[in-house]
């Protein structure tokens, strides 16, 4: 959702991402943390890499935890499980960490338009996942889907930044660029069942593949222009090329229901 980013190599997987400009103080330098060894980062490595503010990307390494050994005994088996808590738990703060980017860059288009203090990648999925809570129940919809679906939608910008028609990328290489990050998430996750809930989603998602994305994709639009709303009515800007850029764009009932609503409101201001 806007401009100014920038291209920096990294020889994470011999492919390049696409890097958001920052300010001096959250700039992000992007370099390969791993060289070609047949050693895994430690999960203190990837803690720093994910948390500093000049944080690195990996090769994308496996750092799945350690599997429990399968045991007819069942004290075994528990004991096990006990022993992989840890890299678990490593695992899961490796990616938390990662994803506090979500929670820090702020959207690219109003950057670009001066909005002061804009909303975060963060702030926006938060509100999509709210509306996916509160929406009327639909008949053949997985609200819960829909729900996940909207916190994990734009997940990959942790990695590739905010991306938008303004900056000049193909929509090909937006899709190679996410996908490849969304890859590299999911490895520091660990891979496993929570990891392959996350691609399978942000793919559904992406590749717009069912009732559920279809609404999601419309509940992206809806908050956008109800963003583009609130920013007009306290800050006094102009934000009509947001509304512009999604007339007439909305898939489902409950999309084109929001997106009216908001529209009279914006007509009585």
């Amino acid at each position: 959702m806007g401009s100014g980013s920038r291209v920096f190599p990294c020889r994470a997987s011999s492919l390049a991402f696409l890097v958001p400009s920052f300010t001096s103080s959250t700039r992000l330098s992007f370099k390969s943390l791993l060289t070609r060894t047949s050693r895994s980062p430690s999960a203190s490595t990837l803690h720093r890499m994910a948390s500093s503010s000049n944080s690195s990307v990996t090769n994308g390494g496996n750092i799945n935890p350690p599997a429990a050994s399968s045991s007819s005994d069942g004290a075994p088996a528990v004991a096990a499980a006990a022993a992989a808590t840890p890299s678990s738990a490593s695992s899961a703060i490796d990616f938390l960490s990662l994803c506090h980017r979500l929670k820090t860059t702020k959207r690219a288009g109003w950057v670009r338009r001066d909005v002061q203090n804009p909303e975060s990648i963060a702030d926006h999925m938060y509100r999509m996942g709210l509306m996916a809570l509160i929406a009327s129940d639909i008949p053949g919809i997985d609200r819960d889907k829909c729900v996940k679906m909207a916190i994990v939608h734009d997940i990959a910008e942790a990695i590739v930044g905010d991306i938008t028609p303004a900056d000049g990328i193909s929509k090909a290489e937006k899709s190679r660029r996410e996908r490849e990050a969304l890859d590299h998430l999911c490895k520091l996750l660990g891979g496993g069942s929570r990891a392959k809930e996350i691609e399978e989603l942000w793919m559904e998602y992406e590749e717009n593949s069912s009732s559920e994305a279809k609404i999601v994709k419309d509940f992206d639009k809806v908050e956008m222009i109800l963003q583009a709303l609130e920013y007009e009515n306290e800050q006094g800007v102009d934000l009509d090329e947001f509304f512009r850029s999604t007339a007439g764009k909305f898939q489902t009932d409950v999309g084109k229901a929001l997106a009216s609503e908001i529209a009279s409101r914006r007509k009585q201001q």
